[in-house]
């Protein structure tokens, strides 16, 4: 057990629809090397999201100064998770993609600004959860990944702000419209991970017995 014990930030307790149930966080403590693959997994996709919105709106300065320095911070996430996985002997292999991100992503309109406002909102979601996530395991993992996670924590807090404040910032309708497209998207987060899941990922939902 690590002694990292961490608290998440109230904006992001109250940002998420649900908590991580029980369940997930008691098998991902008996399947830490699944949790590990797909952890790297996450943070390349992580990176690869925030490389193609730079390349999908070069015009938007800022998202592309954040997305550039987002990309590397992620990619450097991968390489740390790469070597806490080699430390502990856990060898690569391929994993299937949880029903997460795609979940998330069909509620993603089809035409801008919209597109482009759906897609940072998804982003802050799925940083915060990734921070709920760590820090619900942060105390109860070995020391080494316990402290890893404790330490991420406020990077994907800080990631979380900045896809937030930049849906806030690209939105060209009312307040009370956005805050029922986060509405729409914090239901439909909350049912991925909290509903029945038959595959054990970083983002899957409660695991079947």
């Amino acid at each position: 057990m690590s002694d990292a014990a961490v608290d998440l930030p109230e904006e992001l307790k109250a940002f998420l629809g649900a908590a991580t149930p029980a369940e997930w966080v008691a098998e991902a403590l008996k399947q830490t090397e699944v949790l590990l693959l797909d952890h790297a997994s996450c943070e390349l996709k992580a990176a690869s999201t925030a490389l193609s919105l730079m390349f999908r709106y070069p015009r938007h300065q800022k998202l592309v100064h954040r997305m550039s320095r987002l990309a590397r911070e992620e990619l450097r996430h991968f390489e740390q998770v790469r070597v806490l996985m080699e430390k502990r002997g856990t060898a690569d292999r391929p994993l299937t993609a949880s029903r997460y991100a795609a979940g998330l992503r069909k509620l993603v309109r089809k035409t801008e600004p919209g597109a482009l406002v759906d897609l940072l909102i998804t982003g802050a979601f799925i940083e915060a959860r990734s921070a709920e996530r760590f820090a619900a395991l942060a105390s109860r993992l070995d020391k080494e990944p316990g402290r890893f996670y404790a330490g991420l924590l406020a990077a994907e807090a800080r990631h979380f702000e900045q896809y937030l404040g930049l849906a806030v910032e690209y939105h060209a309708g009312s307040e009370a419209e956005l805050k029922q497209r986060i509405a729409a998207f914090r239901e439909a987060e909350a049912a991925l991970c909290c509903d029945p899941d038959p595959q054990f990922r970083f983002h899957s939902g409660t695991p079947l017995m």
